[in-house]
């Protein structure tokens, strides 16, 4: 049993950051493909970080709460995708899959929680009305405190049982590798799943030319020796130089038209 208590503390100290931070704070910090290289980064293993955090952002990247619903918790399945990952030294996207367990528990951990503060809001009602920001602060304070509170106490059990599990979980691999397969061949499908979420929100009818574009330049670029491993960054360039234009052209075309150079002259 590998158990540190160091990573344990600085794990449920970043944990509790990390459950504030989605709702306060920065609301960016937590996301995985920051998280994950941080918890890497604790537990001795920051290229482990770098993989799972960039694979479980593609994952949650078109998660969102609406309304009073909750997707499956990012911070959670950060935690518990990266104590496998490391400490039970699973594969990435098995890690991954199993983590979306958990993460799925996190939904339900929120909207509990939740629950629980709605009763404090009389309260913040109150101080409102009475013109008592103070009194407001402290309902904040006390969800942010018990939000990471409860967050942290399930890092805790987290590291603690995938630590004390990391020999019992090596040997499932050897022998139930079905079972490991599956879970990673899930894994490996949420991210594409994740992004295709994205797109259902953001994608517009007049975009489908660049994505087909883009798609096409990675398998070019893909193919060539010398720029297959920066194949992403060139495309990313493209993208970021078709976006530049489109800016500055209709920046122009708007400055244009209130100065009342717009319209047609001299037959042009």
């Amino acid at each position: 049993m590998d158990f540190n208590i160091i990573e344990c503390v600085l794990l449920a100290v970043v944990t509790f950051l990390f459950a504030i931070d989605q709702f306060s704070l920065t609301e960016i910090v937590y996301r995985p493909i920051i998280a994950c290289p941080i918890i890497g980064l604790i537990l001795g293993d920051m290229p482990t970080g770098l993989a799972v955090g960039g694979a479980y952002e593609l994952i949650m990247i078109g998660n969102m709460p609406v309304g009073g619903a909750q997707p499956p918790n990012a911070v959670i399945g950060s935690v518990v995708a990266m104590v496998f990952a490391v400490k039970a030294h699973m594969d990435t996207n098995a890690a991954l899959g199993t983590a979306m367990i958990f993460a799925t528990f996190g939904q339900f951990v929120v909207t509990i929680m939740f629950t629980v503060m709605s009763g404090l809001m009389v309260k913040a009602d109150k101080a409102a009305a009475e013109a008592n920001p103070k009194g407001i602060t402290n309902v904040l304070n006390i969800s942010m405190a018990g939000m990471g509170t409860l967050f942290a106490v399930i890092a805790i059990v987290a590291y603690t049982g995938g630590t004390a599990m990391a020999e019992t979980l090596t040997n499932l691999q050897q022998s139930a590798s079905w079972l490991m397969g599956g879970l990673a061949a899930a894994g490996g499908m949420m991210r594409f799943v994740g992004f295709a979420i994205l797109l259902k929100i953001m994608l517009s009818n007049d975009m489908w030319g660049y994505l087909l574009a883009g798609f096409a330049l990675v398998q070019l670029f893909g193919n060539i020796p010398a720029l297959a491993d920066a194949a992403l960054i060139l495309v990313a360039f493209i993208g970021i130089a078709i976006a530049l234009n489109d800016f500055l052209t209709q920046k122009a075309i708007k400055e244009n038209a209130g100065n009342g150079m717009g319209g047609m002259s001299d037959g042009i």
